[in-house]
């Protein structure tokens, strides 16, 4: 019976260390998905910048693509803060948000037309 005792704290003790570590993840991805969210709109700016003065389809036509591409950074990353998986092992979990990272990175810097 103490063995199984000692397994339950042990448990006890270990999930909200494993809740903390998933937390942390989640919060780094975050930040990193803000930093990009800031790239893109600087991006976007300097598109809309380029666009010649008074021509109101073609700044329409940009500014729809613009947000467009915005709601598709925006869902990626949501759905990728809800699969950081809380047994994924410490070690891994910079590769798990260099992985996030590359599958966001098509959707930051979009080519110019």
């Amino acid at each position: 019976m103490s063995v199984r005792l000692l397994t339950l704290v042990l448990a006890a003790i270990g999930a909200p260390a494993l809740a903390q570590d998933q937390a942390i993840q989640r919060e780094v991805m975050r930040r990193q998905q803000q930093s990009d969210a800031f790239v893109q709109q600087l991006h976007q700016s300097q598109q809309l910048l380029q666009l010649p003065a008074g021509d109101v389809q073609q700044r329409r036509n940009l500014e729809m693509r613009q947000f467009s591409d915005r709601q598709r950074l925006e869902q990626a990353s949501e759905q990728q803060l809800r699969d950081v998986r809380p047994d994924y092992p410490p070690e891994l979990r910079p590769y798990e948000r260099l992985k996030a990272e590359e599958e966001r990175r098509p959707l930051i810097i979009v080519p110019a037309d």
